[in-house]
């Protein structure tokens, strides 16, 4: 795995760190991991949809 720094605003901490209290996420880390792949999960459906990738 690659480390990275990133700048996100506080109200994305403040709801990470409830997400982590609530024990959905077990760190921040995994709470980033988590919405990159959901992200990309998104964009690659969005894709498909637009006739990028062959069914």
């Amino acid at each position: 795995m690659q480390n990275i720094t990133i700048n996100i605003p506080d109200i994305y901490d403040v709801n990470i760190q409830k997400l982590i209290e609530m024990k959905v996420v077990s760190s921040r880390s995994e709470a980033i991991r988590t919405a990159l792949k959901e992200f990309f999960r998104n964009e690659f459906e969005n894709l498909r949809l637009l006739g990028y990738f062959d069914e």
